[in-house]
């Protein structure tokens, strides 16, 4: 017994030296993250909330943390990445597409500094051992964020409500980036699995978070017949567009209820916090992070807030968890090209297709994206490179 007892004393005492080892080592980070705007923006406040919650995961103390927010995306991401630098930061993160190229030049002049950037394209072409991308399969949360539209329009049109012939769904996008094309065409075609006949009209704003503009398109798309709507693009602007017109909102980046409460259906985001733990630890012990992440909706880096029942069809919960298991065990491609009918272009089913992987600044299609019955989204690298025009899907406007 007394031998037990020694065992186990000293198993504990060997655990607290790892973890004690552990958190010194993690002591040794200085995390600087670079944010294109502020909490004002759902964009920016979802990767706020992720480096937080890694935060108190890891024991990261305050002075470890350095925010620089309302960051454009111009020579001033270069100079705050500096000034992170400066002030001790070993690890650097930026959120933004346009901050990629003033955050390599900083990479490239400080070869000790890792440098972490959101949906860009080109670490795994520049092969630098210091900068790294980042992103994950949100796709899978808006083609599930789709089912809940879906079931939705089923209810509208049972109930003799719809505005026209067929249901009719509306989205704001910001640009016409592969980010945005294959999160609108994900969305449609979850929406596409429940309710067959849906049909979707896109506006584009040209910002990423411009409240006026987006509210002004959702408000467009009312106006054009939609009988839901949803978006990408940062501010409250068409959620509240939709409270005011009683309109259901399928949201993007967190929970709109206390705002909208009678017309917020669902939200999908990239949940950061793994992925900042990720490479904090990684930091930590001097391993390497990899050039090209991408998250998953398995590995909990993909999400949904919970159902707004008050707003959403009956037996929504249940759809969007059962979709989720089939997604979760690759029972369910969401760039399913195999089912006939369910993508088509022209009327003709999409067989083929090269991708703009490894971008230049032509932007050349460079890698077939189509096999196995499936388009092949963020398998070649983290960052979208679904483009392709789908039927179904109109595009009210499309320069930016």
């Amino acid at each position: 017994m007394k031998k037990l007892i020694a065992l186990v004393l000293a198993l504990v005492l060997c655990l607290s030296c790892f973890a004690f080892t552990a958190s010194a080592e993690v002591a040794d980070v200085k995390l600087g993250v670079i944010l294109l705007h502020d909490e004002n923006s759902t964009y920016d406040l979802n990767f706020i909330n992720g480096v937080n919650e890694a935060v108190a995961a890891l024991g990261l103390t305050e002075d470890q943390v350095i925010m620089k927010r309302n960051i454009p995306e111009s020579n001033e991401c270069y100079d705050a990445a500096l000034d992170l630098v400066d002030e001790g930061c070993t690890l650097i993160f930026a959120n933004s597409f346009g901050h990629e190229t003033y955050l390599l030049q900083a990479a490239k002049e400080c070869p000790e500094v890792q440098f972490c950037h959101a949906t860009g394209t080109m670490a795994h072409t520049e092969k630098l051992d210091n900068f790294h991308n980042a992103f994950a399969a949100i796709y899978e949360g808006r083609y599930l964020a789709g089912i809940a539209a879906g079931m939705k329009l089923n209810e509208i049109k049972a109930n003799g409500q719809l505005k026209g012939e067929k249901p009719l769904m509306g989205y704001v996008g910001a640009f016409t980036y592969a980010e945005v094309i294959s999160g609108y065409t994900s969305f449609y075609l979850g929406a596409k699995s429940v309710c067959p006949d849906v049909q979707m009209k896109v506006m584009f704003t040209g910002s990423w978070y411009d409240e006026m503009e987006e509210k002004n398109a959702a408000q467009a798309l009312i106006d054009a017949g939609c009988d839901l709507i949803s978006q990408h693009a940062d501010s409250m602007g068409a959620p509240t567009a939709c409270e005011n017109a009683g309109i259901p909102n399928v949201s993007y980046n967190g929970s709109t209820v206390a705002s909208c409460p009678n017309t917020f259906i669902v939200s999908s985001r990239i949940n950061w916090a793994p992925y900042f733990q990720y490479i904090v630890n990684q930091a930590a012990a001097g391993e390497k992070i990899d050039t090209d992440w991408t998250g998953t909706i398995a590995s909990g880096s993909v999400v949904l807030t919970d159902v707004n029942e008050a707003a959403a069809a009956a037996g929504t919960v249940e759809a969007i968890a059962d979709a989720k298991a089939k997604l979760e065990k690759a029972e369910i491609k969401v760039f399913d090209t195999a089912t006939e009918g369910f993508i088509t272009v022209g009327g003709e089913a999409l067989t083929t297709y090269t991708a703009d992987v490894d971008t230049d600044l032509n932007f050349t299609p460079d890698t077939e994206a189509v096999a196995d019955g499936y388009f092949h989204e963020s398998e070649y690298r983290s960052a979208p490179y679904f483009d392709v025009k789908i039927d179904g899907i109109e595009l009210l406007n499309s320069a930016f």
